[in-house]
C-alpha cells in the first residue's frame, strides 16, 4: 500500500477519512469527536510519514500508554513518549519543518456554501 500524502485536498481528505476511521474504533474513555482527525491530524502524519503500519504502531503503543498512565486519551506530549519505526523517526524532522512553515498542511480545505 502506498503511504498517505497531503500534497492536494485530496491527499488530505482520505487522511482525514482515515483517521475519523481509526478514531470511531479507538476504545479509551476520554477520547472525543475530532481527537485524531482535527486536533492531531497534522501531528499523525509526521510522526508516521502517512504510512499506514506505522500510524497504526503509533495508535496501538499510543493506546497502551493512555491506559497504563490513566489519560485515556491521545495528546502529542503522550505520543512523544511513543517510539516507532526508525524510518518514520527519521522523516519526522523534515516534515515537522514542513509543517510548521505552511509548505504543507494536514487540513482540506473547506468547500465554500453556496448563496442561496
Amino acid at each position: 500500500m502506498h503511504p498517505f500524502h497531503l500534497r492536494d485536498d485530496t491527499g488530505r481528505r482520505q487522511w482525514r477519512r482515515m483517521l475519523l476511521a481509526i478514531e470511531q474504533m479507538l476504545v479509551l474513555t476520554d477520547k472525543y469527536p475530532g481527537m485524531l482527525a482535527d486536533d492531531l491530524a497534522g501531528y499523525l502524519f509526521v510522526r508516521s510519514s502517512g504510512h499506514l503500519a506505522s500510524l497504526m504502531s503509533l495508535i496501538n503503543r499510543g493506546a497502551q500508554r493512555a491506559v497504563r498512565t490513566g489519560t485515556e486519551r491521545f495528546t502529542a506530549d503522550l505520543l512523544d513518549g511513543v517510539r516507532i519505526d526508525e524510518a518514520a523517526e527519521h522523516a519526522r524532522a523534515a516534515l515537522q519543518a514542513s509543517l510548521d512553515s505552511g509548505r504543507l498542511r494536514a487540513a482540506p480545505r473547506r468547500a465554500a456554501k453556496a448563496n442561496p
